[in-house]
Order: C-alpha cells, then structure tokens, then sequence
C-alpha cells in the first residue's frame, strides 16, 4: 500500500498534475510492484503566498510525500527515489534541485482499510521488495 501527496505552486503543479501522475505511478509499479489499480494520488496545488521554500529554489518547487507499509528494503526505496527523480526530471523537465521527495512507512497495523487494520488485508502484491 502506498499513497502520494503532491505539493506545489498551483500555476506550476497543476498543467504537469496529468502527466506527473502517470510518471509516478508507472514508477512505483516498476520499483515497488504496486498493481495498475492501486494508483493513490493527492495534489495540492497552493496560492505562491502558501508554499514558501528556499530562495535557492525556482517556482517549480515541488514536494513529493510518499506514505507506504514498512517492510521495503533500504536498496528499493532508494531505488524508488532515483527512479522518480530520473522520470520526472525526464519527462517533465524538473530540474532535480526542485524537486524533493520523503518516504514515511508505518507499520501495516497503523492503516485503516476496507474496514480493517491494514495487516490483516490480503494483497494481491508483495511489500517485502
């Protein structure tokens, strides 16, 4: 299980929302296994006022927050960072420098889903990459 929250400007993350979507997820099926179905996705485009960062930044700044189950080693989850800098920075000309990218894991019993404590959901995909 995985789930992304995006942040950034609103006149510069919402016309890349599309195509940063797909560049996502094709990369955390990919690096993570997820299936095609479970695409999780949140964008928050901000006022410029809102969404201060470093002067060393352009407007394009954009935050990438990934909440996921524990149990991926640390070789794929910086597999799973490479990755998305690579893509993005490919695909949607993201410079590497304004884009930042944090991956916070709990344990399965800490989700709530389908009505149930996480770890006791049967996946059709395996965490433990």
């Amino acid at each position: 299980m995985a789930q992304i929250k995006v942040f950034g400007i609103r006149e510069q993350l919402n016309p890349m929302k599309e195509q940063l979507a797909i560049v996502i997820h094709s990369v955390m099926m990919d690096v993570l296994g997820l299936p095609e179905n479970k695409k999780f996705q949140r964008y928050f485009p901000m006022d410029a006022e809102n969404f201060q960062y470093p002067k060393d930044r352009s407007a394009a700044y954009t935050i990438v927050e990934i909440s996921m189950f524990e149990g991926r080693s640390m070789e794929t989850k910086k597999d799973l960072i490479q990755q998305l800098y690579k893509q993005i920075h490919e695909k949607l000309q993201l410079s590497f420098h304004d884009l930042e990218i944090t991956i916070f894991e709990t344990p399965r019993a800490h989700w709530g889903i389908r009505g149930m404590p996480g770890d006791e959901l049967m996946l059709n995909y395996t965490v433990e990459v």
